[in-house]
């Protein structure tokens, strides 16, 4: 007993480490029973204390509390923990017995029966030193998850449920059943704050059993079951309140369980009941002594059995008892959208009902005699018979005439404007912009004539204009995708205007920067005093309309990528033509645009359709109407202007500016356009602006509202007629059958509804359908809001380069509900949602950008913006600035409303203000807000007219960097699919793995290579920042040293190269370059050489001479007629100034053949390094800036794409630098290569790497291996390498060409045993199969299949991934 109790008493954590080897050693039979104790009575004999007191007093509690996943801990460090339950274990039983503590209860999970106020806390000071030991083992954080933790509660509050069971029976039972630990590991768990198991006693509490602890006490369970060696019936009570530790150390102690520390089993978990356990007052449990291996076990009668069943075979018949892992496809499986709650469907939901609608036809397109067959045939009818009359006038800040531009003017100065882009920008020989090129249009919008003399130019000189806006500063937002626009287009030249020129932001040296994203322009100014008059024998080329392109205009998506719509001259002439017949435009009538004219309503009626009817037009600037927003009606009234453009916000501005001024007269106004009519909102200002100026003259049927799109121009608009008693159109729909594409007519007493107008008939000479706006192009039901599509000649054609996005918009082909297409004419998506209504009407109610679906319902963010700001919004809303986006959380659409508070606004009243924002968009939109943020005024990124850039804005959201000043978040009104509650899984799956790295902060599918910076500091060649330093370096300090050895197909050396041999020939190259190519430094040129050192030596000369050198590989000899157009390809997009080669392919490129494939004419100049000069270079070329390009990196995909990769001098030494680190090369290895060395990963082994690191490269052409598949292999055994880099058709070849030739390649003395690694370079698919087949193939010839190993790369990143690290043993 007291030799028990000793070991309550506190021991260092060497002792007790000591200790716990020491029971491992006994378990696994390293030692005796009889050693183990003499070794322990050794160790524990300095600490022996007194007797303890027969009163119980000295009595140790011991309280083990799990932590979070405490079970696993405690299994990792098994040895320790082992430990720590034998001496609670006996210091159990020396306080029982010395106290003579009665008999307890000992039951897992949590006794519902005991009242609450008895359940104590468990203290976590005992159990300090378990977790001080547990703490120092390394621990996966992986599945420490809140998602786990709701799991295990799940588990437990079923496990509460279950029945307890009744007290077990008195008969011994066997330990025949293997009592390892292997048997009874605990499942992992991930959750923590566990109490202990509850006891029945007397009025003394005790800790209960937490939620937390259902595997561990399953495990326990386990264990008891199988290898508990007494139970008795009686019962009694316990006095002390010991903890659940005592009773679990005490069973653990009497089963003496083996330790052999196996991986969790969670195969094997049942539904166990609880159990009791009993112990009579005064016994001792018998503990099985053990004999090695063996155990002896008491059957029933308790005789000892011999089970001598291995610990290692118990381990194995576990593992088979596991199911197999499921496949790995299972583990990419994203369980999540699983577990999240699924909303049914409202069965009540409004459906469409009518039959399937049919495509409405426009009014036949008029033919009219004076017609002109295009739009600059036109213009030179007007500057040529009325060059008097005027076009444009433009208006100041004051409102007065700034400028007017008469026909005559327009005509001459755009001829002007022609004439100098063709022939006054670059050389005769070598223009800059010829005829079908893009230039950019770069205007500011107070400048319309400047705008329209170059728009006009440029149709004159058939080039294409991409007008833009300007750019304020370096930074504007969205700026980055117009230039991404322009460099896809191939824009080199800006046109803009002499004040906008000047204007632009400035460097110190007084250049115009670089805009970020932006390709160089030359910016050309096209002001007449500029530009060189044109001879009077040149005359611009004016032909009929045709299918080339006239202009693209620019469109930003919802996700703030801009695109180019291009549009043909017979679709700008129709369109021309169908605006005039709807609009009934005729000669010498003015009208008044305030629209920007640079694109849309704006561009199509300001500046080309009063063109083809000489109209006269009044430009409204957007800076004047910000001072005056009268100054457009002041305008009407004082030219009698007929047709004015606006906006209904331009409406609106002038309600709001007017002061009951009696000079307005607009009763000369037969047409007011409204541009935006596809806003369903804008109803409200047309019908406020009536109601006001009616008594001005303006009558009802002079509003006419328009819908247009990028892509289908002008899709309808309304007829301006003389019947006054014809009321338009306009319908009641309830918001609710909107949200699910229905529509149904409501009450305009409800507040739920939308009123929406026409926007007139279908445009002469198209076709209209609504289809359906996801899936299938199916026709809607006449009752179904759909996406209108339109099948017109004045349309849009495509995206300009992007053929995939123009297949899905500009090709649509309508399908009816039988499946069949409508027409074989394809459609055009117009981007708006609508449907044609009674009588042909059109009806939009919103835009696809501006579609958000929250929980399977549809809502419009014009119509959030429209309730938003009903709420007093001049109250709190600085000018109506706000913004509605939608986030995805949890698989679903989220609201997300921004607007800019005034300044004058409190906090409370901000709040105020929002909280009504909710309340109006919940009652009358049923949906909820998840984020209402205010920020301060003039904050919100804006685009180049002054609006919100919408998708700056959300992603300045999404990053945090929106800095608001008010925020309101409600994300319990609008997130309503919750994850479902969590079940106990069989074992932690991917997405629990997923969350638990995101709970814990873990970066998910994250790698990082060593630090290049730290490792390399005693390199010499880092001291050079390019590597043509390098090389002369090597030159001076190891002038002799092999480089590079190149083989031929016998496998005999053909040639070599040493470090100063590389330098002087490289010399020579260079000298070549500049005197007889003429090139100067930045010049590419064309290296078609094949695998070899002349490559190589031709790569360096260019870096001698500065010139920027592009690898070609050459043509077939053979195969002339296909290779040759690709090496001709790459030299011309390369724009290689000139093309180094041998002599042979030299003499290949001028024969016959290659003159059937390509024009040889227009080769550059070809120089033959034969014939190399004598006199060295006087200077070596050094780059000025490690970032200046080093060469071009050109490859040809598998579907026949070219494509270029840019490498710097910076990017192409650290590159260097990384693979010598991860590959370990130093001027004494040698390495082989069998690659082509033309591209990607195989040109920088080839020619960069061995000058970098000083290594020998062991060359082997692959097209070597054609007539000597071993060429490769033999190479490696004959240098004995150790590392040697191939390709797949490397590995391909020589796998089907020696797989009959192992024994007598290995008669020749074939041996692979030196090779460390084979990396495989490729920038494919893995080819798993080929590389196992080779490793098992040449297994026998010494290959170590640890040895072969894949590079992981693309184009922009040649080698992620590089090779393994070597077997330990190689």
């Amino acid at each position: 007993m007291a030799d028990r109790s000793l070991e309550s008493m506190s021991l260092p954590l060497e002792v007790r480490a000591r200790l716990a080897e020491l029971e491992l050693e006994l378990s696994e039979g390293d030692i005796t029973q009889k050693g183990y104790e003499k070794k322990r009575s050794k160790l524990i004999g300095a600490y022996l204390p007194q007797p303890p007191a027969a009163n119980g007093a000295a009595a140790v509690r011991c309280r083990l509390q799990h932590s979070e996943g405490a079970a696993r801990r405690m299994l990792r460090t098994a040895n320790i923990g082992v430990c720590d339950i034998r001496e609670a274990a006996a210091r159990e039983r020396a306080a029982s017995t010395a106290g003579n503590r009665p008999l307890f209860y000992f039951r897992f999970g949590v006794d519902q029966a005991l009242p609450q106020e008895r359940r104590t806390p468990v203290t976590p000071s005992s159990s300090s030193r378990y977790h001080r030991r547990r703490s120092s083992g390394s621990r996966d954080e992986r599945y420490r998850s809140d998602v786990h933790t709701e799991a295990v509660q799940a588990a437990l509050a079923k496990h509460k449920e279950r029945k307890m069971a009744v007290p077990m029976p008195s008969k011994r039972r066997s330990l025949v059943v293997q009592t390892s630990m292997d048997a009874y590991t605990p499942p992992d768990t991930s959750s923590g704050s566990e109490d202990e198991g509850s006891v029945q006693g007397d009025s003394q509490g005790t800790p209960t059993s937490s939620q937390g602890s259902i595997n561990m006490e399953h495990w326990i369970s386990q264990a008891i079951h199988g290898s508990t060696t007494s139970t008795t019936s009686s019962s009694s009570t316990q006095s002390g309140g010991s903890g659940a530790a005592h009773r679990l150390a005490d069973v653990m102690a009497q089963t003496h369980i083996e330790n052999h520390s196996a991986p969790p089993d969670v195969t094997t978990y049942t539904s166990e009941h609880s159990i009791q356990v009993e112990r009579p007052q005064g016994s001792t449990a018998r503990v099985a002594p053990k004999y090695g291996n063996a155990e002896l076990m008491e059957t029933g009668d308790g005789v000892p059995v011999s089970s001598r069943v291995s610990a290692k075979i118990q381990q194995l018949v576990n593992t088979l008892k596991r199911p197999k892992r499921p496949p790995l496809r299972e583990f990419f499986v994203d369980d999540f959208e699983e577990l999240l709650e699924v909303q049914q469907p409202d069965p009540n939901q409004p459906k469409p009902e009518g039959a399937q609608m049919l495509a409405m036809r426009g009014e036949q397109l008029g033919v009219v005699t004076n017609w002109p067959p295009s739009l600059e045939a036109a213009l030179q009818r007007w500057g040529t018979i009325s060059p008097k009359a005027p076009c444009l006038t433009t208006m100041d800040t004051n409102g007065k005439p700034l400028y007017i531009l008469t026909y005559g003017k327009l005509w001459t100065r755009s001829m002007k404007v022609a004439y100098n882009i063709l022939h006054k920008l670059g050389t005769k020989q070598e223009p800059m912009v010829r005829p079908g090129d893009r230039v950019t249009l770069v205007f500011p919008n107070n400048d319309p004539a400047a705008f329209m003399v170059a728009f006009y130019g440029c149709l004159l000189a058939e080039v294409v204009p991409v007008p833009i806006e300007v750019p304020l500063t370096r930074k504007d937002a969205g700026s980055q995708q117009i230039g991404f626009l322009l460099g896809s287009c191939g824009v080199t030249v800006a046109l803009t205007s002499d004040a906008c020129h000047k204007g632009l932001p400035k460097s110190p040296t007084g250049e115009i920067p670089q805009f970020k994203g932006w390709p160089k322009l030359l910016w050309f100014v096209t002001e007449s005093k500029h530009l060189s008059k044109p001879p009077r024998d040149w005359f611009p080329h004016i032909k009929d309309a045709n299918n080339d392109t006239a202009y693209i205009e620019y469109k930003t998506c919802k996700d703030g990528s801009v695109l180019g719509v291009t549009v043909t001259r017979i679709a700008l002439l129709t369109h021309c033509q169908a605006l005039t017949q709807a609009c009934g435009y005729t000669e010498a009538e003015t009208i008044v645009n305030v629209l920007d004219f640079k694109k849309d309503v704006g561009l199509w009626h300001g500046i080309l359709t009063s063109v083809m009817n000489m109209m006269h037009v009044i430009s409204i600037p957007y800076s004047l109407m910000k001072v005056n927003p009268l100054s457009w009606i002041q305008k009407v009234c004082q030219y009698k202007a007929k047709v004015a453009c606006v906006k209904s916000r331009d409406m609106h501005w002038a309600l709001v500016a007017h002061r009951d001024q009696r000079d307005i007269n607009l009763s000369s106004l037969r047409m007011l356009i409204v541009a935006d009519g596809a806003n369903p909102w804008s109803i409200s200002s047309c019908d406020a602006f009536l109601n006001v100026f009616q008594s001005k003259g303006l009558r009802q049927e002079v509003i006419c509202p328009c819908a247009s799109s990028p892509e289908a121009l002008t899709v309808a608009i309304r007829r301006p007629t003389d019947d006054s008693n014809q009321p338009p159109g306009r319908g009641v729909l309830s918001m609710h059958g909107l949200t699910y594409g229905v529509i149904r007519v409501d009450s305009e007493e409800k507040l739920s509804v939308l009123t929406v107008q026409d926007v007139g008939l279908v445009m002469p000479g198209a076709i209209m359908c609504s289809v359906k706006p996801d899936g299938i192009p199916q026709l809607c039901k006449t009752d179904e809001i759909g996406e209108l599509c339109v099948c017109a000649i004045a349309t849009g054609t495509s995206y300009y380069g992007l053929s995939g996005m123009t297949k899905n918009t500009f090709e649509v082909f309508p399908m009816t509900s039988s499946g069949g297409p409508i027409t074989e004419y394809p459609f055009i998506r117009t981007g708006l949602l609508g449907f044609i209504g009674p009588g042909g009407l059109v009806f939009v109610i919103g835009k696809m950008d501006g579609l958000m679906v929250v929980s399977g319902r549809r809502h419009n963010a014009d119509d959030i913006v429209a309730t938003a700001l009903a709420v007093e919004p001049m109250k709190f809303v600085y000018r109506g600035r706000i913004a509605v986006f939608s986030v995805s959380v949890l698989h679903d659409e989220r609201i997300v409303i921004v607007a800019e508070q005034r300044p004058d606004s409190t906090e409370e009243d901000s709040f105020q203000w929002m909280s009504r924002v909710l309340q109006a968009i919940d009652s009358i939109h049923q949906v909820g807000v998840y984020c209402l943020a205010l920020v301060p005024a003039n904050t919100l990124p804006k685009t180049p007219l002054g609006g919100i850039h919408l998708s700056e804005t959300k992603q300045l959201f999404l990053e945090g960097s929106l800095h608001p000043c008010n925020v309101l978040m409600c994300p319990h009104t609008c997130v309503t699919n919750l994850p479902k509650p969590r079940q106990k899984q069989p074992e932690i799956g991917p997405a629990s793995v997923m969350v638990g790295n995101l709970v814990s902060g873990k970066r998910i599918a994250q790698a990082s290579g060593r630090d290049l910076g730290q490792i390399e500091d005693n390199d010499q060649a880092r001291k050079f920042l390019f590597l043509s330093e390098v090389l002369q370096w090597r030159a001076q300090t190891t002038p002799d040293h092999v480089l590079y050895t190149l083989l031929n197909c016998r496998g005999t050396i053909a040639n070599s190269l040493t470090c100063v041999q590389l330098h002087k020939r490289a010399e020579k190259i260079a000298v070549m370059l500049m005197e007889r190519g003429h090139l100067q430094d930045g010049d590419h040129v064309a290296l078609v050489y094949p695998p070899g050192i002349d490559l190589i030596a031709a790569f360096y000369g260019c870096l001698y001479a500065g010139c920027v050198p592009i690898t070609v590989r050459p043509p077939h000899p053979q195969n002339i007629a296909t290779t040759l157009p690709t090496v001709k390809m790459i030299v011309e997009v390369s724009r290689s100034a000139c093309l180094m080669t041998t002599q042979l392919i030299c003499k290949l490129l001028r024969s016959r053949e290659a003159a059937a494939a390509v024009d040889v004419r227009t080769w550059p100049p070809v120089l033959d390094t034969d014939d190399l000069p004598k006199k060295r270079p006087a200077q070596i070329y050094k780059p000025s800036n490690p970032e200046t390009l080093a060469y071009l990196d050109f490859s040809v995909s598998t579907t026949g794409m070219l494509a270029g990769v840019k490498m710097s001098h910076a990017a192409t030494s650290a590159f260097c630098r990384s693979i010598k680190l991860q590959c370990e090369l130093y001027p004494s290895r040698e390495v082989a290569i069998c690659l082509d060395p033309y591209c990607g990963l195989g040109f920088v082994l080839w020619c960069l790497c061995s000058v970098y690191s000083g290594h020998q490269s062991i060359l082997i052409p692959p097209s070597e291996l054609e007539s000597n598949p071993a060429l490769w292999l033999l190479a490696v055994s004959q240098y004995k390498v150790r590392d040697t880099f191939c390709s797949y058709s490397v590995m391909e070849l020589c796998t089907k060409g020696l797989g009959s030739q192992t024994e007598s390649l290995k008669a020749r003395g074939l041996d692979l045993s030196r090779v460390r690694t084979c990396v495989v370079v490729a920038e494919e698919r893995p080819r798993i199969a080929l590389t196992q087949s080779f490793s098992k193939l040449f297994k026998d010839l010494g290959l170590h299949p640890r040895a072969v190993s894949t590079s992981l790369g693309c184009r922009v990143n040649l080698a992620i991934c590089l090779q393994e690290r070597g077997h330990p043993k190689m």
